[in-house]
């Protein structure tokens, strides 16, 4: 088999492993693992504000409205004004968001960090080029993404 076609079955491999992630998360938690990265940063300080969170994920503060939006809907998560500046809203995590977090399978991404924090500088910095490069070749480098391993785009990931 030639580098061609290697190339193509690992990028297809890692789409697909993303993909059915996506489709396992949502299954056993009921969110996309968009959502599940919101969540994630709001449990951390048990708040955090859409700002906060546009910047973590580095994502446009329209789209992380739109995910707030679902998990409110789905009582995730609420909004509150900030007693300190009433301009602000907060975004706070409830009972049944916790529950999501400690009932979804083992994220992708968590799985990834693991295993890439326990490789050697040299193959950290290898691996980050060539994923770099590869983006780069799919005229995908300046795409808005976040750090999370997801094959839907952020329209599908609100759904």
């Amino acid at each position: 088999m030639d580098r061609v076609d290697s190339s193509l079955i690992a990028l297809r491999r890692i789409l697909r492993a993303t993909e059915l992630f996506g489709r396992d998360l949502k299954q056993s938690a009921g969110v996309t693992a968009v959502q599940f990265r919101v969540l994630q940063i709001i449990a951390e300080a048990g708040q955090a504000t859409a700002k906060e969170i546009s910047l973590r994920m580095r994502v446009s503060q329209a789209t992380v409205t739109s995910l707030v939006d679902k998990l409110v809907r789905e009582g995730m998560v609420l909004r509150e004004k900030s007693a300190r500046d009433r301009r602000q809203t907060n975004i706070h995590i409830t009972p049944k968001g916790r529950q999501t977090l400690s009932d979804a399978p083992d994220p992708l991404q968590q799985r990834f960090v693991r295993k890439f924090s326990a490789l050697a500088d040299w193959e950290q910095s290898m691996l980050v080029a060539s994923l770099e490069r590869v983006a780069e070749m799919l005229d995908a480098d300046e795409m808005d993404a976040s750090p999370v391993l997801d094959s839907g785009d952020f329209k599908h990931a609100t759904d």
